[in-house]
C-alpha cells in the first residue's frame, strides 16, 4: 500500500493516500511540471516507481502529448514516483512525441490491443499499473481518485465507469452508449458474475500482484473483456467510480459490429457452461418429459401424446445429450476462464474414467437393444404384422443411440484428457 510521506500518519486524511518512494522536499510536491518531471523515471533508473501508467498507441500523435501532460499533473498532485510506458505500433510521430515528453516507448512484437498491453506489462515495474487510451477520451487527471480506490486493502482492480459517469457529446456513438456497451456488460456479468457497470471501460488501475495472477492470453480487443472475466473467475474484488468520457483526438480504429461480435464470441467460448450445458439441459429435460408422456399415452387437455410426440421427444433428447458431450470435450481440451458448474458435468469431470464411461454406455446400449430385440422377435412370430407399440420401440431406439454415443464419447474424452496431461 502506498501513502504520501508529507501526510501526517496520525491524520485522518492518511487513509487511501499514497507514498512516493522518492524523497522530495515538501514545498516541491504539487508544484506542477517541475515536481512531475522529478517524479517521472525511465527504465534505466535505479529508482523503483510506485505507479506504472501504460498506454497502447496506434497513430495517436494528435492526443498522446495531452495525455502525458495530464498524467504529469496527476502524479504531481499525488507525489508518486511514476513511469509512463507507451506501447507503440504507430507509423506517425507518436513514439517521438512520447519520448520527448518523458515516456518510455516499447514496441510489441505483434500487433493488436491485447498484445500491446501484455508486452508493456512485461516491462512495468510499478506496484500499481494504470491503463488508458492515448486519444484523450480518458482524463488522466482523474487518476488520483482511481488510484485511491485501488489502494484500498480489499480492492484488486479499480475501474472508471463511463456509463455511470458523464459521456460528453460526440464522445460515444448512441449505438455503443445505449445498446452495445450495456448489452456486452450484461452478458459478461451474467456469464462471469463480475458485477460491473461498464465492462469495456479502458481506464483501470490494478494491483501488481493481482495483475500477475491473471492469465491474459488474447492479443486483440477481447483483452478488455478477458481482464474482467479472469478477475471475476478468480474472485478478485473490482470496484468502480464514475468518470467523464471525452471525444477522441485522431481517427477511430474500432469496428463496432466486428469488435462487438469478437467480445461476445470470446465470452461464450470461455463459458462452456452457458454455451453448451444450459442448452443441453433444456433440450434433454424437454425431450425426456415428452418421451415419458408419449410412452404412457398421456392426455393433457386437448393434447394427446403418442408416436408423433415420441419422435419429437427422441430428437430433443439425442440433440441435448450430444450438446452436453461438447461441454465435456471443451472442458477437457481447453482451459476456459469459467469452467462449467452444473453438477453432472462436475461429477463426470472429477471422477471420469474410460472404463466407467464405456461400461455405462454398454449397459445402456444393451438395455435399449434388448427391448428392440424383443420387439423384432415378436414381430417375426406374428408373421410380420404391424408392430404393436411403435412408441416403446422408438423409446428403446433412443436409449440404444445414447448408449452407443456414451461408449465412443468416453474413448474420445479419455484421449483428450491424456493429451491435456501430456501438454
Amino acid at each position: 500500500m502506498v501513502t504520501n510521506p508529507n501526510v501526517n500518519e496520525s491524520s485522518p486524511e492518511v487513509a487511501g493516500e499514497y507514498r512516493s518512494t522518492i524523497d522530495l522536499p515538501e514545498q516541491e510536491v504539487g508544484r506542477g511540471d517541475v515536481s512531475a518531471d522529478r517524479l517521472l523515471v525511465q527504465q534505466d533508473s535505479d529508482q523503483e516507481p510506485s505507479l506504472t501508467v501504460v498506454m497502447p498507441t496506434l497513430n495517436e500523435e494528435a492526443g498522446v502529448e495531452e495525455c502525458i501532460d495530464r498524467i504529469k499533473t496527476a502524479i504531481a498532485e499525488m507525489g508518486v514516483v511514476t513511469e509512463i510506458i507507451v506501447s507503440d505500433s504507430s507509423t506517425d510521430r507518436t513514439p517521438e512525441i512520447a519520448r520527448e515528453n518523458g515516456a518510455v516507448v516499447v514496441e510489441p512484437n505483434e500487433g493488436g490491443y491485447g498484445n500491446a498491453y501484455k508486452y508493456a506489462f512485461d516491462h512495468a515495474r510499478g506496484e500499481y499499473v494504470a491503463i488508458g487510451d492515448a486519444d484523450t477520451t480518458y482524463d488522466f487527471e482523474e487518476l488520483p481518485q482511481l488510484l485511491e480506490l485501488a489502494n484500498r486493502d480489499d480492492v484488486d482492480m479499480a475501474m472508471g465507469s463511463r456509463l455511470n459517469g458523464e459521456i460528453k457529446s460526440g464522445a460515444m456513438p448512441a449505438l455503443h452508449q445505449y445498446v452495445g456497451n450495456p448489452l456486452l456488460t450484461r452478458f459478461l456479468n451474467t456469464f462471469y458474475d463480475a458485477g460491473v457497470s461498464d465492462a469495456h471501460s479502458g481506464f483501470r488501475v490494478i494491483d501488481r500482484d493481482a495483475l500477475e495472477e491473471l492469465e491474459l492470453r488474447t492479443g486483440g480487443m477481447e483483452f478488455a473483456s478477458e481482464m474482467i472475466m479472469d478477475a471475476a473467475a478468480k474472485d478478485m474484488t473490482i470496484e468502480e467510480m464514475p468518470i467523464t468520457y471525452y471525444e477522441r483526438e485522431g481517427e477511430a480504429t474500432l469496428d463496432s459490429f466486428q469488435d462487438g461480435w469478437r467480445h461476445v464470441k470470446f465470452m461464450l467460448m470461455n463459458a462452456p457452461g452457458y454455451l453448451f450445458s444450459a442448452p443441453a439441459a433444456v433440450f434433454t429435460a424437454l425431450g425426456a418429459v415428452v418421451m415419458a408422456l408419449s410412452l404412457f399415452g398421456a392426455q393433457l387437455g386437448s393434447v394427446s401424446f403418442g408416436l408423433p410426440t415420441m419422435i419429437g421427444g427422441s430428437l430433443f433428447t439425442i440433440v441435448g445429450y450430444q450438446i452436453w458431450t461438447l461441454t465435456m470435450f471443451s472442458s477437457a481440451a481447453t482451459n476456459p476462464i469459467r469452467e462449467p458448474e452444473d453438477p453432472v458435468t462436475g461429477v463426470v469431470r472429477d471422477r471420469f474414467s474410460l472404463e466407467q464411461g464405456a461400461s455405462l454406455g454398454i449397459l445402456t446400449f444393451l438395455g435399449g437393444a434388448g427391448v428392440l430385440s424383443y420387439a423384432i422377435v415378436a414381430w417375426t412370430i406374428t408373421g410380420w404384422a404391424p408392430v404393436p407399440s411403435m412408441t416403446a420401440s422408438l423409446f428403446a431406439s433412443t436409449v440404444t443411440v445414447v448408449g452407443i454415443q456414451t461408449v465412443f464419447c468416453s474413448f474420445f474424452l479419455s484421449m483428450l484428457e491424456s493429451e491435456k496431461r501430456a501438454v
